[in-house]
């Protein structure tokens, strides 16, 4: 399952024999966008005792994605792994330095400073969903559930941080970097691509979410509507505590 046979390598975009090669495997890609999906989805029912359901099963189904892309990223392809991308901080600063400069150095996978962001992610949608859980079981007081509102705007302000990041680096490398990650492709020497794009791994997982959502959907009771099914769900859990 690992691409070993070339480390990563700081290409240019134009370097001599560069070309479009598959960079993101399937499942990283497939994993990213149900991230997206679930934490918007999550962050705006948080407020709503009508989508209550949706907001915990969006928060369940995060939880799980990162247990899958810690797990992947010790298994995974070449750079999905986080012994090819996660660096130390003078990585980190040197490659800020020459962002803030305009010159910042190409990654053929993540940049350092993508890398501490999607590190910050992980950590905080395990803060988030874990304060989450404990909140929607009334296991501790409200305290815990304004870590949990805190927590959940942080890592808002960190996804803000790595959108603008990831904009000013397409820019400045000239190559669409939220693009790369919808067809897996970003520009490179032919050797540094990997071999294989998962789409098998990538279906079970989607499979497992869809599978979770349905058993969601068919655990609240009947209603006219998903809203008024999420409602009576979350009524009748406090009630059955």
């Amino acid at each position: 399952m690992n691409d070993l046979s070339v480390s990563p390598a700081n290409t240019p975009v134009n370097a001599p024999g560069s070309r479009k090669i598959l960079v993101w495997d399937v499942p990283v890609r497939v994993f990213h966008w149900l991230m997206v999906l679930s934490f918007a989805g999550a962050y705006l029912t948080a407020e709503s005792e009508r989508w209550r359901l949706l907001h915990v099963s969006l928060g369940y189904t995060m939880a799980g994605l990162v247990g899958f892309r810690i797990v992947w990223g010790l298994m995974g392809t070449r750079y999905a792994r986080f012994s090819t991308f996660v660096r130390g901080p003078r990585a980190v600063a040197r490659y800020l330095g020459a962002l803030l400069r305009g010159q910042p150095e190409h990654y053929t996978g993540h940049n350092p400073a993508g890398a501490l962001a999607i590190v910050a992610l992980l950590g905080l949608t395990l803060a988030v969903t874990a304060s989450g859980w404990a909140t929607y079981n009334d296991i501790a007081g409200e305290w815990l559930e304004e870590v949990h509102e805190a927590a959940a705007n942080v890592m808002l302000a960190v996804i803000g941080v790595h959108v603008a990041g990831v904009l000013l680096s397409s820019w400045l490398h000239r190559e669409n970097l939220v693009g790369s990650m919808i067809n897996g492709r970003k520009p490179g020497l032919p050797e540094q691509g990997i071999r294989r794009p998962w789409r098998s791994v990538a279906v079970l997982m989607l499979v497992a979410v869809l599978g979770f959502w349905w058993t969601q959907w068919q655990s609240a009771p009947s209603g006219a509507g998903f809203a008024d099914r999420t409602s009576a769900s979350a009524t009748v859990g406090k009630h059955d505590r």
